[in-house]
């Protein structure tokens, strides 16, 4: 049923897609919400095409239990990442946990910040799938920590990790936890984690537009604001602004920089000057959003987003579960490949590490190539995606609600050659 009504809502989809990891099918209807609105800008200006997102908001939103006012659009879930890792008000030395398995953007930023703000990184205990480890976090916790960032599916590993037992000993620690559900939002059960914020992407298993991300903030504690404040997520304010980093901003000053405060007004802007006093962030997640975007996609992402909730979140979850079982029971030690996760995890996201005594970027590489050639587009993962976990390259089989088991028994036979 719910392959027929995912197939049903697309006229056309690319032959032997196998990779809604990487990139999903948008529907007839996405498709044509994204069209329609830049069809609208041209015809009535684009400030005045406002989509009404609220409900998509909502419904988005409620896939973790939080509300529309909770969730703030941007271009990406790296960006998503970046704009509120990167405004998280942790003192130096603070101490953030992370696993091995993090994806490599996430890490890269994580690095920078460490270095930049005196963070201490610590790498929170998993098994030998890389499964978080909840009792070694426990000790952790107790230990000191004062951030978690976890993703919930891998990028290079389908493994689902606890996050329903990871967010509740965080709340029990008074620990945020930062929950990255890029690869789990619309493919697994993402309630009940109860995490401060979760990150994620419109285009993997929602099947929304490129070029949107998304924030979702129901722990939006004090302090908490973006990398960078911005016109759309702030507003000027008049008075005295709170001290920052121990220094109080007077009206109409810079902040003060070593030492020095610059005094006066700011330069005029269009004609017109800067109002005295401090930008402050609008209320809930809407601080994390600029003034400008790509609006049309954004359109088209709500559709999205409520075109899953009508299919039935737990019945898309339970059908892409079997998938990737059917899938890893089916490649497994075909042509010497063999799967990255144990053969019964619930996730349709199935990765394949190269046979043994072959160069493993030129088995990947080959391996893809003969897919494409059999018209199955399926993933690839470097090594650069999880570089504290993933030792070789890999093959990722992510296919989506609608896939045909015709096109699965074809790429066992290309991996068998």
């Amino acid at each position: 049923m719910i392959a027929e009504s995912w197939r049903a809502a697309r006229s056309s989809v690319p032959p032997g897609h196998l990779d809604a990891a990487g990139c999903n099918v948008p529907s007839d209807r996405t498709l044509d919400a994204v069209v329609g609105h830049l069809r609208h800008e041209r015809e009535v200006g684009g400030y005045r095409a406002v989509p009404d997102l609220h409900a998509s908001r909502a419904a988005l939103a409620a896939l973790v239990g939080a509300g529309a006012d909770d969730v703030a659009l941007l271009e990406s879930g790296t960006a998503a990442m970046a704009a509120l890792l990167g405004g998280w008000p942790l003192p130096p030395g603070s101490r953030v946990g992370v696993t091995r398995a993090e994806y490599g953007s996430t890490l890269m930023l994580l690095y920078r910040l460490a270095r930049l703000r005196d963070w201490k990184l610590l790498e929170l205990p998993v098994d030998d799938d890389s499964r978080l480890d909840p009792g070694g976090l426990a000790s952790m916790l107790a230990g000191g920590l004062d951030l978690v960032v976890l993703s919930h599916i891998s990028s290079h590993r389908g493994v689902v990790q606890p996050a329903v037992a990871v967010g509740r000993l965080c709340r029990a620690a008074g620990v945020p936890l930062v929950l990255d559900v890029c690869q789990s939002l619309g493919h697994v059960d993402t309630g009940g984690a109860g995490a401060t914020a979760y990150v994620g992407t419109s285009r993997k298993w929602l099947a929304g537009p490129r070029g949107v991300g998304f924030l979702i903030v129901p722990g939006l504690a004090g302090g908490m604001d973006a990398a960078a404040p911005a016109l759309g997520g702030h507003a000027w304010v008049r008075g005295e602004a709170p001290a920052v980093g121990g220094h109080a901003w007077a009206r109409g000053e810079a902040p003060a920089f070593g030492g020095q405060r610059v005094r006066g007004e700011a330069p005029a802007v269009g004609g017109h000057g800067w109002v005295k006093g401090e930008a402050a962030p609008l209320a809930g997640a809407a601080r994390y959003e600029t003034s400008e975007g790509p609006i049309a996609a954004r359109a088209g992402f709500g559709v999205a987003v409520l075109e899953h909730r009508t299919l039935g979140p737990a019945a898309v979850h339970a059908h892409l579960a079997e998938l990737g079982v059917t899938v890893r029971r089916l490649l497994d030690g075909i042509g010497g490949w063999r799967a990255g996760e144990p053969l019964d995890e619930p996730s349709a996201i199935v990765t394949l590490r190269p046979p043994p005594g072959v160069d493993p970027e030129t088995a990947v590489e080959d391996a893809r190539s003969r897919a494409a050639e059999a018209s199955l587009l399926i993933g690839t993962v470097p090594v650069g995606r999880a570089p504290a976990d993933l030792p070789t390259p890999v093959l990722r089989i992510s296919p989506s609600p609608g896939a045909y088991q015709e096109d699965l028994h074809a790429l066992a036979r290309v991996l068998d050659r």
